[in-house]
């Protein structure tokens, strides 16, 4: 989905981050527009893993600010920045393996809910919570492994429910760190239509390494090298400029 407006959903503004004397983010300056589709892709090293654990929280920018809808985050906790209404995959899968493919989606519906564990909860909130995660299992295509354990899952399958859980808490703006890695063509042609159905209507960041799934997928490309965004544009520019070549891309994306 082509953003269809200008305001920000996202906006970082001078931000950096550095781990001792090694300065990894400098200065980085970012806007992904609501609604819009973007990754962020760049060499190994590059900063790209960096960013995505400050956007989500799991450590602060050194300086610098990050916002949500204009609302400052830098710093907050993951927990309150997924309440603010982002959500975030990682790259490596992160699911419960010995829960049930319901029961690892129903925990982010009942979090949004404000449901604590507990034996005793009202029969029409847990109606609720269940159609909520009956209707996010047929969206990531798991219906008939609802009652599987997620751990007996096809790695393709994995991912899908990992995708499902950053739905499951009702965030607006979805992080997905390289949901294609390790899938096959076949796998990765699957995941993108999943990805394009599922982030419909919201803002989607994602980092990337397929070429293929970056430019067939997203609305804008920024190309980050050295902890600096080198360009930030089209897909057909990106893979057009003469300076991402050379520094990513190599000449075969001409």
């Amino acid at each position: 989905m082509t953003a269809t407006t200008t305001q920000s959903a996202l906006t970082l503004t001078g931000v950096t981050k550095s781990f001792g004397p090694i300065e990894v983010l400098k200065g980085l300056n970012l806007d992904i527009a609501k609604g819009e589709r973007h990754a962020v892709i760049g060499p190994n090293g590059a900063g790209k893993s960096t960013l995505f654990n400050l956007i989500s929280g799991m450590f602060p920018p050194s300086s610098g600010d990050i916002a949500l809808g204009g609302r400052s985050i830098a710093g907050l906790s993951p927990h309150l920045i997924n309440r603010a209404g982002l959500a975030r995959s990682f790259q490596i899968t992160n699911i419960f393996q010995r829960m049930s493919v319901f029961e690892n989606l129903r925990i982010g519906v009942l979090a949004r809910h404000g449901v604590r564990f507990g034996l005793f909860r009202p029969i029409s909130t847990m109606r609720r919570v269940n159609a909520e995660t009956a209707e996010i299992l047929s969206r990531v295509g798991l219906e008939t492994r609802a009652r599987d354990l997620a751990g007996d899952l096809t790695y393709s399958e994995q991912r899908a429910l990992e995708i499902g859980m950053t739905l499951s808490t009702g965030a607006d703006i979805i992080l997905l760190d390289e949901p294609t890695a390790g899938m096959s063509r076949e796998e990765t042609a699957q995941a993108v239509e999943l990805i394009r159905t599922v982030t419909e209507g919201k803002t989607l960041l994602m980092v990337e390494h397929d070429m293929s799934v970056v430019f067939s997928l997203c609305d804008r490309v920024s190309v980050l090298v050295y902890g600096s965004i080198l360009a930030t544009d089209t897909p057909a520019r990106i893979s057009a400029n003469r300076e991402v070549q050379e520094a990513y891309l190599g000449e075969e994306a001409a």
